[in-house]
């Protein structure tokens, strides 16, 4: 057993009892309403920062929410440890499915119940309690930087500004960032690839007010009705994408590469259980795992439109709106596929609608180097801990900060998250396994260790 584990067996309670007070803070960075409670917040974030011994601790206001940096530099010729993590939250939206309030955390079955529990308080809090641990058996084996943002969930929109304006403040050696899954409980995996995003509404409108639909249905575009057309034939047959271009730079895999993304360990008919789904659907000629990992993807977020209220109101209505994102693969980029998107999908458009398309945020792919320092630490601390070789993955999910460090610090970035998907982020009764929460400050602490080491070889 080792000394860290010691260490968090001692002091479990009080970090449990740590992250439900950051849990219980609606940081809601989607919401103006929430506005105080995120600033709040980020001045908790601080205070933490304070209490385990970082230096420099400072809150930057943006136009939007605020940024928390503090560091630790123990010797200027130790490699240096970029952490990077967000503070704010998803909104909790259904609360009626929501088994309790979404910020009164609960504990049941060996999980922590709450918003943000996996994504991504819980995990970032863990990089609290590793520097503690480290700490507490002595002097930090690599200096460290945090960079704690409240912006991450609305696109992270002025971090970038931030970054480039402050590279010289994140200098680093490399970047550990832990938003990111396990494929499974007892297959500890890291992420070594992360799509891009473009994400942006669509309005359609058709007459200049909602009209009545016994009157005027038939003779008027139902904005509505065009609006599902428009997104329908978004889609062929097969899955594919139909947008001129779409594919253009998108990487053909080799049926080597396509093979050993076939040995990661995973069950199609546990995946459709958990779900609760007959079959999977997705692009023709591949895995759920490479539409997953390596394909790139269009799915609608949300549609609304029209009179959605209790009993009826027969109406036709004059606006209908989507919201739509597109996950993207290396060598595509953000602003080239929302051109792409916004070109066609106004090309589409028949003479009886108008159309809008706003881009809300996105970002670019990204791909960690599994040979680099950072990445060979992060197996090692990984296997120590978790006692299996990990598996590295390419995911589906989007961390757009990702491409913008590997840009401006040129830097490897380390995905080391300890989530599942089991966990349900951004929907209602979000969990965090316990057992990860603590596993995880174990395998971060081993990981600063194992970096020291892997840069002095």
């Amino acid at each position: 057993m080792s000394e860290f584990h010691q260490y968090i067996e001692t002091h479990k309670e009080r970090f449990l009892n740590e992250l439900v007070d950051f849990l219980k803070m609606p940081s809601i960075s989607a919401d103006p309403k929430h506005k105080q409670d995120v600033q709040d917040c980020a001045n908790w974030v601080a205070e933490k920062m304070k209490a385990i011994g970082l230096d420099d601790v400072e809150i930057y206001p943006t136009e939007g929410h605020p940024i928390v940096f503090g560091e630790k530099i123990v010797d200027t010729s130790l490699p240096t440890v970029l952490v990077y993590g967000h503070y704010d939250v998803q909104p909790p939206d259904p609360l009626n499915l929501w088994h309790q309030p979404p910020f009164e955390p609960v504990i049941k079955d060996g999980k922590i119940i709450a918003r943000g529990a996996a994504d991504d308080k819980g995990q970032v809090y863990m990089h609290f309690k590793a520097i503690e641990a480290l700490s507490n058996k002595g002097a930090l084996p690599c200096n460290v930087k945090f960079l704690i943002e409240g912006e991450e969930e609305v696109g992270s929109d002025h971090l970038e500004d931030f970054v480039r304006s402050n590279a010289d403040k994140l200098a680093c050696d490399t970047i550990l960032i832990s938003d990111t899954s396990m494929l499974g409980p007892d297959t500890p995996s890291i992420t070594t690839g992360l799509k891009g995003l473009s994400y942006l509404e669509v309005e359609v409108t058709g007459p200049n007010r909602d009209l009545h639909s016994g009157i005027y249905g038939g003779a008027v575009a139902n904005p509505i009705n065009t609006l599902c057309e428009m997104i329908a034939s978004l889609k062929n047959d097969k899955g594919q994408i139909t947008i001129p271009g779409f594919y253009d730079e998108v990487l053909n895999y080799s049926e080597e590469e396509r093979a050993e993304i076939a040995r990661a360990p995973f069950s199609e008919e546990e995946y459709k259980k958990h779900l609760d789904i007959e079959e999977t659907s997705g692009e023709e000629g591949y895995s759920t795992l490479e539409r997953t990992g390596i394909r790139p993807t269009l799915d609608v977020n949300g549609i609304w439109g029209g009179y959605i209220g209790e009993g009826a109101k027969t109406v036709l209505p004059s606006k209908a709106f989507a919201k739509i994102s597109m996950r993207l693969v290396p060598n595509q980029t953000c602003d080239e596929i929302t051109e792409k998107f916004t070109k066609h999908f106004e090309s589409i458009a028949p003479k009886s609608v108008k159309v809008e398309v706003r881009p809300h945020h996105g970002g670019d792919p990204a791909v960690t180097d599994i040979t680099s320092n950072g990445y060979l630490a992060a197996a090692e601390a990984m296997e120590k801990v978790w006692k299996k070789t990990p598996v590295p993955v390419k995911a589906g999910g989007s961390i757009p900060i990702v491409a913008l460090f590997q840009e401006v610090l040129k830097q490897q970035v380390i995905l080391l998250g300890f989530g599942l998907d089991e966990d349900a982020i951004h929907s209602p009764n979000e969990s965090y396994r316990l057992s990860h929460f603590y596993k995880g400050i174990e395998t971060i602490c081993e990981f600063h260790e194992a970096y020291l080491k892997q840069s002095k070889a």
